[in-house]
Order: C-alpha cells, then sequence, then structure tokens
C-alpha cells in the first residue's frame, strides 16, 4: 500500500480568524510526522482536516493511493484516528465493539477480538460494558483499534491522554512495529513521551496567521 498526501498553501480560519496558513507538506507511505504546539494552537483541526473531515478554507490536500487519486469523500476508507473527543458505544462490551469495527475496518495481519483484546492487556474486562471502563481503558481500546486497523493513514490525537507512564510505554510498543509502510501523524503538546520517535516536526504555530 502506497500513499501519498499533499498539501498545497493550505489555511483554516474561522470566523475570520486564521487558525493556521500558508502550509504546504509532501508526504508518504513509511514517514511519520509529529504535529506540536500548544493548546488551541490548531493541532485538531489540522487532524480533522487531513482525515477528511473537515474541509481546508484555502489552499488542497491531494490524496493518492497506489498512484491513483483518491476523491475527498472517499479519504475516510484509507483512515484510522484516536483521538480525545471519540466516543465508544458505552453499552458495547470492549468484544463488541472490536468486532463492531472488524465490519468496517479489519485489522492488520488478520487479527481477531481475541488477539486484540490480549494486547489490550483486559482480558479480564472483555465482556464487560465499556460504561464501567476507566478513562485509561478506554483510551487503550481506542488506541488499539486505531493502530491495529489495516489502513495507509493513521492519525493520532494525543494519544497519552488519561494514559500513566506506564501506558504510554504500552502505547509506543504497540505503535512502533505498525509504522512501516503507513502515514503516521502524531498531534502533541507532550512530544518528548507522546510523539518523539516521528522522523519529522510541524509547528501548528507557526503557521498562524491573521487574514
Amino acid at each position: 500500500m502506497a500513499l501519498q498526501l499533499t498539501l498545497n498553501n493550505v489555511g483554516k480560519s474561522y470566523n475570520f480568524d486564521w487558525i493556521f496558513r500558508g502550509l504546504s507538506l509532501e508526504l508518504s507511505s513509511g514517514q511519520s510526522l509529529a504535529v506540536l504546539g500548544g493548546n488551541g494552537s490548531g493541532k485538531s483541526t489540522f487532524l480533522k482536516m487531513v482525515a477528511g473531515s473537515s474541509y481546508a478554507s484555502e489552499g488542497t490536500l491531494d490524496y493518492a493511493f497506489n498512484g491513483k487519486k483518491i476523491d475527498k469523500d472517499d479519504v475516510y476508507s484509507l483512515v484510522s484516528l484516536c483521538a480525545p473527543y471519540q466516543s465508544l458505544f458505552d453499552d458495547f462490551t470492549l468484544a463488541e465493539t472490536i468486532a463492531f469495527q472488524a465490519k468496517f475496518k479489519p485489522f492488520v495481519n488478520g487479527l481477531g477480538s481475541k488477539d486484540i483484546i490480549e494486547l489490550i492487556e483486559l482480558p479480564k474486562a472483555a465482556n464487560k460494558a465499556l460504561k464501567y471502563y476507566s478513562s485509561g481503558m478506554k483510551q487503550r481500546a481506542k488506541l488499539a483499534m486505531a493502530i491495529l486497523a489495516d489502513t495507509p493513514l493513521l492519525l493520532l490525537d494525543e494519544p497519552g491522554s488519561n494514559l500513566d507512564k506506564k501506558g504510554v510505554e504500552w502505547f509506543k510498543n504497540l505503535l512502533l512495529p505498525q509504522m512501516q509502510n503507513r502515514l503516521v501523524m502524531v498531534c502533541s503538546n507532550r512530544h518528548d513521551e507522546e510523539s518523539g520517535f516521528c522522523q519529522a516536526v510541524l509547528e501548528i504555530e507557526q503557521y498562524k496567521k491573521k487574514g
């Protein structure tokens, strides 16, 4: 799987204020990008735009997969995402949640629910409704389903949210073997802890301009 993503002079504004502007990048499978900035800097806005759930106010984002141009409305099929604003179905169990996702986006290497539950390290809670999970347990579930989805574009927004030190190490140990041949972006305001392994860095605040 080969993905190419090109951003040409991209900007995003709300209520006549520019969140960022003049952003140009060329990225492809096998690369990783840390998107850095403080709270409110526009990191999540940038990630939503790359995911295809928000449109640029100016400039263009172009996607190609295996040499074929991808329409913006079809980008979702290439993406797996984990972000703080994502919600899970609280009445589902972990096993049901994993099985539900697999219907839409299969997991890498033919992994099944049992395999993923073991990787999340929550076998005793597999049949417990998610509404009884701690915030850290839910974050592990969201991260595992995003990282282990068989997609060429992986987007992670503040992946260390609600994780203790041990949980952050678990996250990195899960992610690093799954980065090969994918384009990975990690939004963070804790670079050393959450995204220090990325090959390149994008400082969103450098692109903040007023119209």
